[in-house]
């Protein structure tokens, strides 16, 4: 059970103060816009030094306060101890501390404490552009693999550089980068291949489990480059287009416009699916990326068995079946799994709670465990 408790200050409208929240299920209850979304938003940043909205940091704080504030205290993994996070934010730098000690790089709290978050903007995985289904991918392979963090940072530094390159017809240069640019995409495209693998591995049954369609849903992998190309083979094919690319003053080809769909039945299943059932992909696709880090955690020992599930609203657009269904999915009691979930009111939220469950009504950013009423 990661978290046990947090501690937030002028963060958006969450009331300043400590939140106890040592159990596998939170449930935050309340009406839109009291702070539930905010909260799970704050934990996220606890894990990653990043919100998941894609927001600057000067949008966070409180009022036209300067700065924000955030602590927590999360389960060590086996016999480790106990850790404490912190991070404060001043409106011109950024400090994150863990157990007291700064970290230079965000990427080192990945393997402490990742988090996998199911939001209303996962649906742009399914419905939206190439770019974010690529998107979240990175992200799944950035929690598997710091050294993808690693490649994907050099490719897209050298990716720039060429573009610029190109637009200044500089052949010299070109010549240079792009022995670099072949060997960070063609490290990415190794990656991405058994990314897909391991992700096509479940995706058609589990979609099938809560859809129920009646046929199967695939999940397909398109590079950009064509799989298992040598280095010399990726530079011949760049060369073939540098004056194509130079008139046209960038990179047309590489695993930035490599493309990810679903297909049923020859046809790409997204193109006509209902919201129900795109909305229904977003979330096996986080399914499947919790259950690829906890397969991998598996192995060591110093790792929390499974990331923190941070579930926002995901039960609005699902019928009763396909609720119960999905829910399903999730690490049962006693996995080693905690997992916080936002609900309405009006939601049927007492059926999917336990005796374990902490629950707390939020109201105007405070919480109230329903336990002291």
């Amino acid at each position: 059970m990661p978290f046990k408790r947090a501690r937030f200050a002028s963060y958006r409208n969450l009331e300043d103060g400590e939140l106890g929240v040592d159990a596998e299920r939170i449930f935050l209850i309340g009406e839109n816009g009291q702070g539930k979304t905010n909260f799970l938003e704050a934990l996220y940043y606890l894990c990653y030094g990043a919100s998941f909205r894609g927001l600057v940091d000067s949008q966070i704080p409180v009022g036209d306060r300067p700065g924000f504030g955030l602590s927590a205290l999360w389960s060590g993994s086996g016999d480790l101890p106990d850790e404490e996070i912190s991070v404060r934010v001043d409106g011109v730098a950024k400090d994150i501390r863990l157990n007291g000690k700064p970290l230079k790089d965000r990427k080192e709290l990945v393997f402490h404490n990742p988090a996998v978050v199911f939001c209303h903007e996962d649906f742009s995985f399914a419905a939206g552009d190439p770019e974010r289904r690529r998107f979240f991918f990175d992200q799944c392979a950035g929690m598997l693999s710091l050294s993808y963090i690693d490649a994907l940072r050099s490719y897209k530094r050298v990716l720039k550089q060429r573009n610029a390159a190109l637009k200044e017809s500089a052949h010299d240069l070109l010549d240079a980068l792009d022995p670099q640019f072949v060997g960070y995409g063609l490290r990415l495209m190794e990656a991405r291949k058994a990314l897909h693998a391991r992700f096509q591995a479940e995706f058609p049954d589990l979609y099938e489990s809560v859809a129920l369609l009646g046929r199967k849903v695939d999940l397909t992998y398109a590079s950009s480059w064509p799989q298992d190309s040598s280095i010399d083979a990726v530079l011949e094919l760049l060369g073939a287009r540098r004056e194509s690319e130079i008139i046209l003053g960038t990179t047309r080809t590489g695993p930035h416009r490599d493309r990810w769909n679903f297909a049923s039945g020859g046809e790409i299943f997204t193109e006509k699916a209902s919201t129900g059932q795109l909305r229904l992909v977003s979330l096996i696709l986080r399914i499947i990326e919790a259950r690829a880090y906890a397969d991998q955690a598996a192995t060591s020992p110093s790792a929390p068995k499974w990331p923190v599930l941070l579930l926002d609203d995901v039960l609005l657009e699902l019928d009763v079946g396909r609720r119960r269904r999905f829910l399903e999915l999730l690490p049962g009691p006693g996995s080693g799994a905690q997992a916080f979930f936002t609900f309405l009111p009006e939601e049927p939220w007492t059926e999917y709670e336990n005796g374990a469950t902490i629950v707390y009504k939020v109201s105007h950013g405070r919480f109230q465990n329903q336990e002291c009423l």
